[in-house]
């Protein structure tokens, strides 16, 4: 066998040119196995999040394993709402630190560390305080590994314009999928029907083997991976320790001042993070658009992408609740039978639904888009996310069929969320590759590296309104009631018609970004 490594001009080991997985660089097998296994942890944990949350809790059924925190379903669509908008929120300074201060290879080297220390927590026996600081570690790890581990990705092809850069990504994102589907099969079924504790436990053994592929495979990256694009100086980096050593001190003082009060709740954390999560979008899109530097062209292009911004920001505060209010109902076994065909299963597969649904469905839609292209009949991106937004609304009024049967007192079948879960799925597809592509057609050049970021914040946004909504000290609302879930859906509906009707005037402001 060729030897791995060949020495350049300065003597550096780079990756050897021969050596490759599926006719791709080597070192995609790295990163491949990598985020495979670190989405399996991120899943399964997730999988398990919803029904530990409610179980022996009021909103858990009768046939709760118990041993869980015990929460009403409004704290628990709060917590994995707010947990899930930290994770894209932290994606940007994730990226921050990987092109000012360690470079993308160190990043996701200390994002794996910190993920699987966080599962190890998670799989502590003592309550809350060692959930919620693991939960806390594994957001901020995954917001450390998410942005860096694709742009290694990138770094392993001659630039934009290298023919085997899609395919690259393609194969990829399939190793996000596989992982995502074995996780809650795996993860899941040991958490529910065995120990929750060792159920989040092997979320860490898989986040271990994942490290472990990392490592061992670092040589076939290449070199680039290694590199501080923009390195702080020395001034900028005791100015960015000092300013962050001052907020540590002052959210100490604050806090500690709160909980010796005796006055600490979860709330004095989850609101918070919920209106940073809803500023923070808000202020990097209101910093991009009044940039002064920015073309006639790109601000017109910016007024366009916010469209878009909503819209996805809609979308994902529905879809994101299928691990929520959806995985809540079907978790219940007063409401929905724990079998099928005679089957008995945990209610954490459901989650595997949708990583199911994308493998099968993505080269469908690829080879759909591309065919309409060729017919010259390929909807443009206004109408794709005008169909996405009207098929996550669908799946919620679909949604108010099982809600209704259960209120009846009747057992509803595990296929009404089957059906959730694909229209969603197909909803997803409509969206969130083309959303992908979009953004880096319209992002600025003074902005096109951190446009990805802005792209995420998206899901933060919608995330921040559904945890807001359901949080009973704000909103309070019942959003697995069929009032909330029939006004989700036609908000989601009618916001779909809007983008269609207003699709020329977007396509206008977009330019030739089509």
């Amino acid at each position: 066998m060729a030897s791995s490594l060949t020495k350049d001009s300065a003597g550096r080991g780079t990756p050897d040119p021969e050596r490759t997985f599926f006719g791709h660089p080597r070192g995609l097998a790295t990163l491949f196995m990598t985020e495979m296994w670190e989405r399996f942890s991120y899943y399964g944990m997730k999988a398990l999040l919803t029904v530990y949350l409610l179980s022996g809790g009021p909103d858990a059924g009768q046939g709760s394993m118990g041993g869980g925190l015990a929460m009403d379903l409004a704290t628990t669509t709060t917590i994995v709402a707010v947990y899930s908008a930290m994770v894209y929120l932290l994606a940007m300074p994730g990226g921050w630190l990987g092109d000012r201060v360690w470079g993308p290879r160190k990043t996701v080297a200390i994002a794996a560390v910190t993920i699987m220390c966080g599962h190890l927590v998670l799989a502590l026996p003592g309550g809350q305080a060692p959930f919620f600081a693991g939960l806390a570690l594994v957001a901020a790890g995954s917001g450390l590994l998410k942005a860096n581990i694709s742009t290694m990705v990138g770094h392993l092809y001659d630039g934009p314009g290298d023919p085997r850069r899609d395919g690259g990504f393609t194969i990829f994102y399939m190793g996000i999928n596989a992982g995502a589907f074995f996780a809650p099969l795996a993860i899941g079924t040991v958490g529910q029907e065995v120990n929750w504790h060792l159920g989040f436990g092997l979320a860490a053994v898989g986040m271990a083997i994942g490290l472990a592929a990392f490592l061992a495979g670092s040589r076939d990256l290449s070199p680039r991976s290694d590199v501080v694009p923009k390195p702080l100086a020395a001034e900028e980096r005791a100015s960015w320790l000092r300013k962050g050593l001052l907020w540590l001190a002052a959210a100490a003082v604050f806090y500690g001042a709160v909980g010796l009060s005796g006055h600490f709740t979860l709330n004095w954390a989850m609101i918070p993070l919920t209106v940073i999560g809803l500023i923070v979008p808000a202020g990097v899109l209101l910093r991009i658009k009044r940039d002064k530097e920015l073309t006639t062209a790109e601000q017109s292009r910016m007024t366009g992408y916010i469209w878009f911004f909503v819209a996805a920001a809609v979308f994902w505060m529905i879809y994101d609740q299928g691990a929520s209010t959806v995985q809540a109902f079907g978790s219940n076994d007063q409401k929905v039978a724990g079998s099928l065909l005679g089957f008995e299963f945990p209610t954490s597969w459901y989650q595997s639904l949708n990583p199911l649904f994308i493998m099968a469905l993505a080269p469908v839609f690829a080879w759909l888009w591309l065919w309409l292209n060729r017919q010259g009949r390929e909807p443009g991106t206004a109408v794709k996310f005008a169909m996405a937004l009207v098929l996550i609304g669908v799946s919620f009024f679909f949604f108010l069929i099982p809600l209704g049967l259960a209120a009846d007192g009747n057992l509803a079948s595990p296929m009404w969320l089957v059906g959730i879960y694909f229209i969603q799925t197909v909803g997803e597809l409509c969206l969130s590759p083309v959303g992908l592509s979009v953004t880096t057609k319209m992002a600025p050049a003074k902005y096109a590296s951190q446009m990805m970021g802005v792209w995420f914040l998206a899901v933060t946004a919608g995330d921040s309104v559904t945890g807001l909504l359901s949080n009973p000290a704000v909103g309070g609302f019942d959003l697995s009631g069929t009032g909330m879930v029939a006004v989700e859906a036609g908000l989601a509906v009618l916001a779909g018609f809007a983008i269609y009707m207003y699709r020329r005037k977007v396509r206008a402001l977009t330019g030739d970004v089509n």
